[in-house]
């Protein structure tokens, strides 16, 4: 299974059974909510999550909510997790931005479906903890502290974008930020309806936008966040 099995056994040694059972048990509920791209799985089944949570939490890694990583951020739920990833429709040898790194799952298994991955952090030192587990896991993932709300100046375009917070309407310059055919898979605050998770696909100067459905995520905070 790659370099995320190797550091699953080497991180729990004669335990890693038991987190193989719980990572079944996900790949299970992933697929009873519709998870049914096979690259999105086998990059979840692959990724070893338990690696992404604060001390402590390890044996609820593969729970199906979302949890603290401190500084206010999480972990979002498996089930969001590979919804959103399975939504930006990966190829491999894409490019994509990943906007709010936290622990630097999601940007982990975006990295195992697609090509170049580039996940912004505005909090510094989540930032610098992820560039570190990603670096030390041998995860091919570029790390920027920075506000991605409004994506990263002379960088892109981007095949695809991921935001994994709640932004009270489509940034516009992650739009702008996309290529020609690219996806921004992005959860919008809308109206009293709540949060909503949508698919916007830029076509030459239009764009066609997809309501994927309810969601919940903390807040996008940034110069086109709140």
């Amino acid at each position: 299974m790659g370099h995320g099995a190797d550091f699953l056994g080497r991180l729990w040694g004669g335990g890693a059974g038991d987190q193989a059972s719980r990572r079944a048990e996900m790949l299970d509920r992933l697929r009873r909510g519709g998870v049914h791209d096979e690259r999105v799985l086998a990059a979840m089944a692959d990724v070893p999550r338990e690696a992404f949570v604060i001390e402590g939490d390890e044996l609820e890694a593969y729970a199906d909510r979302a949890l603290s990583i401190g500084h206010g951020q999480t972990i979002s739920q498996p089930l969001m997790v590979g919804v959103i990833v399975q939504a930006l429709q990966l190829q491999p040898g894409e490019r994509v931005l990943d906007v709010g790194t936290g622990s630097g799952y999601q940007a982990a298994v975006i990295a195992a479906c697609a090509g170049r991955v580039v996940s912004v952090e505005r909090i510094e030192e989540l930032a610098w903890s992820a560039r570190a587990r990603l670096d030390r896991m041998g995860i091919d993932v570029e790390v920027v502290a920075a506000d991605g709300s409004a994506g990263l100046d002379g960088r892109g375009p981007f095949d695809a974008i991921a935001v994994g917070a709640a932004a009270p309407r489509p940034p516009l310059s992650l739009i702008r930020a996309l290529a020609d055919g690219g996806r921004l898979v992005v959860p919008v605050t809308v109206g009293d309806e709540g949060e909503r998770l949508l698919r916007i696909r830029r076509q030459g100067r239009h764009c066609e936008m997809e309501d994927l459905g309810p969601c919940r995520f903390v807040r996008l905070v940034g110069r086109e966040g709140y």
